[in-house]
């Protein structure tokens, strides 16, 4: 069947972007942040308090429970930490300053801080600061260094040219391991995302592949249910497509399913899930509010193929548009799949009706379900 309604203006493209990084991590990563940080808060705690166990390290007086107040604080917040059992960016920066401020409390509770506390301390805070920090967050714990180390080495030196020297060396060594880690990091976020990239994309149209296809069926599947929509499957296939390659070569055909690709994320909505299946074939996923709504979608994909063309190699598209509402207890993959595979054979209908057009698939009528299930 041919819908002849006119085609809706098309909205703008949508991009999808992935980030490697703490603040869009996904809740896995973040728990193990949040166990690698509570780890390091207390592995501080347990090296700072072996001090408490050597005579004369500590200075005489009260510094002694200052100082072990400070050890408690790391502990506590280990605790606080696990049991959130999650981090964010905010709360990374909170503790980084805290280690820092910790740090000259440990110092200046310390007879010989360049002895018994050396900057080399401040270790912890500088990786922890290098691998989750960014921009004025990572920037004012740099700042910090240098008067940490001030204030902590003001009891090993008298000499304050000594003692300057040695602030300066110390804080260059902290501050350019602590950049020399966030390069590193940086390199390992950027290798990921290109993988991730590249086994999500494909390679010759640059839209979604088989997997990102199964992965945003599964959250429109999901989304769909709680909204009380449907998902509609739409499968396009370029008509004619081998006579087009046998006669103008592939080089031609390639740049075609790209010309497509192009109309085609101008065509699609926002939330709709866009992605090449193979060959000259390709799918698009969205939800609709009936039948109407789907094949008016269809309708505009199918025009944007024929946009595609160029005139010397004009092309179109055969269209098969298959729906489904979603029930509590489905497999959203395997329902999906089978809502494309449906859409598929209303394809090879359009195909056998003439070419470049849309067909609809027939409604599947659901079983009930035993037991009321």
């Amino acid at each position: 069947m041919r819908h002849t309604a006119p085609v809706p203006a098309a909205p703008h493209p949508a991009t999808e972007s992935r980030r490697w990084l703490l603040p869009g991590a996904g809740r896995t990563d973040s728990r193990t942040a949040a166990r690698l940080i509570a780890a390091l808060l207390l592995v501080g705690a347990a090296l700072g308090s072996l001090n408490l166990l050597v005579e004369s390290v500590l200075r005489p007086g009260g510094t002694r429970w200052v100082y072990a107040g400070a050890m408690a604080l790391l502990v506590v917040l280990a605790v606080v930490v696990r049991v959130r059992d999650r981090v964010g960016t905010s709360l990374v920066a909170v503790l980084v300053l805290v280690g820092d401020l910790v740090y000259v409390v440990v110092a200046l509770s310390i007879t010989d801080p360049m002895r018994y506390a050396p900057p080399l301390m401040l270790l912890f805070c500088a990786f922890s600061a290098a691998w989750f920090l960014d921009g004025w967050r990572l920037g004012v714990h740099l700042g910090v260094v240098p008067v940490a180390c001030w204030l902590a080495l003001q009891g090993s030196f008298d000499d304050r040219a000594a003692l300057a020297v040695q602030v300066v060396v110390q804080s260059i060594v902290l501050d350019v391991t602590t950049l020399g880690v966030v390069w590193l990091r940086r390199q390992v976020q950027r290798l990921v995302a290109d993988t991730e990239r590249l086994s999500s994309t494909d390679p010759l149209t640059g839209l979604a592949n088989r997997r990102s296809l199964v992965a945003g069926g599964d959250r429109l599947w999901r989304q769909a249910l709680r909204d009380g929509a449907a998902v509609a499957a739409f499968v396009l296939d370029l008509d004619r497509f081998k006579e087009l390659n046998d006669e103008h070569g592939h080089a031609a055909g390639d740049a075609v399913l790209q010309a497509v690709a192009t109309s085609l994320t101008g065509a699609v909505r926002p939330a709709d899930v866009l992605a090449r299946t193979g060959g000259e074939e390709m799918v698009v996923l969205g939800l609709v509010h009936g039948a109407a709504d789907a094949e008016q979608l269809g309708e505009r994909l199918r025009a944007a193929v024929q946009r595609a063309g160029h005139r010397l190699h004009p092309v179109t598209a055969s269209v098969g548009v298959a729906l489904a509402g979603p029930r509590p207890g489905d497999d959203p993959q395997d329902a999906v799949r089978k809502l494309i595979d449906r859409a598929d054979l209303a394809m090879y209908t359009a195909k056998q009706a003439g070419r470049d057009r849309v067909e609809l698939a027939e409604p599947v009528v659901p079983r009930p379900r035993v037991g009321g299930a």
